[in-house]
């Protein structure tokens, strides 16, 4: 029959559970009501309410359009739905200053349970409980609503696993493992709580600034209405609109992991906050991601990195057996997946959101598990390019061709020298003619911003260990 899905919820769940690679689900969300939700039909539900979408230029340049960098219009579905249709009404409106043809624009983050919190019924449309989550619906989903161009730069999200169900126009999505972080340049600026984005402009790398990316391996994949993509848990994504109008619904799926998460999340609040906050504020660094309110202080900063910790542990205590327990029954789990989105959205300070402290959720899966994950028609792998990630626009911006091995050694010859001038900052003429004579290809004098030193400083590999340094001296 038509309502037979290909997995029973117990089996879709067993299945999330145990995929460590993306991979897109057909035929499990036929039936939802939440794929008649085209812009036009939002349109009439949100009858003019107005959201704010962030516009981006369509022109590609070398480093990604960050939301620091974006413009911001308030407008209602109908005037974006005209303006992405180019239709005349749109010379007087908010999109009025902004060409379609030069411009995308891009609903991100608006929490349904936001914006159609005076329509509850609503949220019953999603109904993420095929995939083995009762209780989660679109309450619990964040909708997201774009023009042709639009883009997510590339990031990972520090809690949980993604499931995104695709409802109008499609979205191409560029993943990329974890093991490619170091490829891939990690940075905190802008700072956004629990995102740690890339330097690198995946659709036009620049190959001469950031060498390494050459060695990551994409998975592509283009996401059409119906289908639903599973991101595993660090899985670095970009993604875009590659139709005039896109619709999309995703939900996080927290993890047992999230507790240590949630402690190096404090702790990288905590050092970024406190050094950027020292930074003269005239500077015009835009280091805080307009989804955040506000540079929290040192002492509520504190406060959540005690509670984070506090929270691990008490997991960590309950999970000696390794039992998973249900992720997605009650409100206390709830709270878990939306304290991210709270904190993004102002509704509550890293201080005082609730953290979890009994739900220790999905179990490592064994071997043998793995092997046993359905692939077909139903279940489509999302595999890595057939060769290393295609950098052929990119090799433009190198200079002088030549062997691209030479290049990297080159980069790391510069790299080294600078570490070595940076221990010869103060007055010391004889250490620098030494440094100097060590270092005979670097001429000219190194810069090294705070920026730099926080790229280091909240390395995740860094961050990772002090976390695990803290537990351990509390656990003692």
């Amino acid at each position: 029959g038509e309502d037979v899905k290909p997995f029973t919820p117990e089996k879709t769940k067993e299945i999330v559970m145990s995929l460590q690679q993306p991979a897109v689900f057909c035929n499990m969300a036929g039936d939802w009501p939440a794929l008649r939700w085209n812009v036009k039909y939002l349109s009439a539900v949100l009858e003019g309410k107005k959201i704010q979408f962030r516009l981006g230029l369509k022109t590609m340049d070398l480093v990604p359009q960050f939301e620091t960098s974006c413009s911001y219009v308030e407008a209602t579905l109908e005037e974006f739905l005209a303006w992405s249709c180019g239709q005349p009404s749109c010379l007087s409106g908010p999109f009025s200053c902004y060409d379609y043809s030069k411009y995308w624009a891009y609903a991100d983050y608006k929490y349904i349970a936001r914006i159609f919190e005076d329509k509850p019924e609503i949220f019953q449309d999603v109904r993420w409980s095929d995939f083995g989550f009762p209780g989660r619906s679109g309450k619990e989903s964040t909708l997201w609503i774009g023009s042709e161009g639009a883009n997510t730069p590339c990031h990972l999200d520090s809690y949980g696993c993604n499931l995104v169900l695709q409802v109008q126009g499609r979205k191409r999505w560029h993943l990329f493992p974890p093991g490619d972080t170091s490829f891939l340049y990690p940075t905190r600026i802008p700072y956004e709580e629990s995102s740690i984005f890339s330097k690198v402009n995946i659709a036009n790398p620049d190959l001469k600034r950031f060498p390494e990316f050459r060695n990551s391996t994409a998975h592509v994949v283009t996401l059409s209405p119906g289908q639903v993509l599973f991101v595993p848990r660090h899985w670095w994504h970009y993604v875009e609109s590659i139709d005039p109008v896109t619709v999309s619904i995703n939900s996080w799926i927290e993890l047992d992991a999230d507790h240590e998460a949630r402690v190096e999340e404090a702790i990288t609040r905590m050092l970024v906050c406190a050094i950027k906050s020292a930074e003269n504020p005239g500077d015009g660094d835009l280091w805080l991601n307009p989804t955040e309110v506000e540079a929290t202080s040192h002492e509520i900063n504190l406060q959540y990195l005690n509670k984070a910790v506090s929270a691990c542990l008490e997991c960590q205590e309950t999970s000696v057996s390794g039992q998973a327990r249900s992720s997605s029954t009650g409100a206390k789990q709830r709270t878990n997946a939306s304290c991210k989105r709270k904190i993004r959205e102002g509704g509550c300070e890293p201080g005082s959101c609730t953290l979890p402290t009994q739900e220790c959720d999905f179990p490592t899966p064994k071997a043998d598990e793995l092997q046993k994950i359905p692939f077909g028609p139903h279940l489509i792998q999302v595999l890595p390019q057939s060769h290393k990630t295609n950098v052929m626009s990119a090799a433009a911006v190198e200079s002088g061709g030549g062997d691209l091995h030479e290049n990297e050694g080159e980069h790391f010859g510069k790299s080294h020298c600078k570490r070595k001038r940076l221990l010869m900052s103060n007055d010391c003429e004889t250490a620098s003619h030494q440094m100097d004579l060590d270092c005979s290809p670097c001429t000219s004098q190194t810069t090294l911003s705070t920026n730099d030193l926080l790229d280091c400083l909240v390395n995740p590999r860094v961050i990772s260990l002090v976390a695990q340094l803290l537990l351990e001296r509390v656990r003692v």
